[in-house]
């Protein structure tokens, strides 16, 4: 294989894509409920993007924001939504589903699947292999370290509250932000091997979407209520 083209890093339309995503990031928040398994995560979502404006922005923040994005647009049109979101949206107003639960499925959807696909979004768009944006992908994980932080300090019960026989101290002890992050890198590199294969990529893809939302579903096992 020939040479690969390099990724621009951070250029102008890199900004305005991100500018744009985080506008229609802000519009989301201000439309959905409150008490809403969505909301939560897009709380802890829209805290975060905001904060990392002053990073150095990447070719792949855009394309990740916006699978996400257009799976709750496509929830909120009624059409079919991907499988790795579809437990968030189905069970977004259960009460026996903590905010933890929504948020750390929500991010594990993000990363599981809407991670893979934006690096093979960004590679198609830039020319590049994903070999060339390894760096980038490093830089989202900051991001996502900070994601899974903030929902760590601002979702989950004090240790006088959370104690170790409480099912949801086991669930936010056996999620694991560097092994997604690695089965997300694997997926996106496979993904893009199989490219000239479009049947068998398709398939991969779906596979993925449904793996991921199964993960997804048992993370929002009712435990209270």
């Amino acid at each position: 294989m020939g040479q690969s083209a390099q990724p621009a890093q951070g250029g102008p339309d890199t900004g305005d894509a991100v500018d744009a995503t985080v506008v229609r990031i802000r519009d989301l928040a201000a439309a959905l409920p409150e008490r809403d398994g969505i909301a939560v995560f897009h709380r802890v979502y829209l805290a975060v993007t905001e904060a990392a404006r002053r990073w150095p922005a990447t070719t792949l923040d855009a394309p990740l924001a916006g699978r996400y994005l257009a799976a709750v647009d496509a929830a909120a049109d009624a059409r079919r939504t991907p499988a790795c979101w579809r437990p968030v949206l189905q069970f977004r107003r259960h009460p026996g589903v903590r905010p933890a639960q929504f948020a750390l499925a929500g991010l594990h959807a993000h990363i599981g699947h809407d991670l893979a696909l934006a690096v093979v979004d960004a590679c198609r768009a830039a020319r590049c292999e994903p070999a060339d944006l390894e760096g980038e992908f490093d830089r989202v994980g900051d991001f996502l370290l900070a994601l899974e932080e903030r929902v760590r300090e601002d979702l989950t019960p004090g240790p006088e509250l959370l104690r170790i026989t409480d099912p949801l101290t086991h669930l936010l002890g056996s999620w694991d932000l560097e092994r997604a992050r690695e089965a997300s890198w694997s997926a996106a590199r496979a993904l893009w091997a199989l490219r000239r294969l479009p049947d068998v990529a398709e398939e991969f893809a779906r596979r993925l979407d449904a793996a991921v939302g199964f993960d997804c579903r048992m993370m929002l096992t009712p435990l209270s209520g």
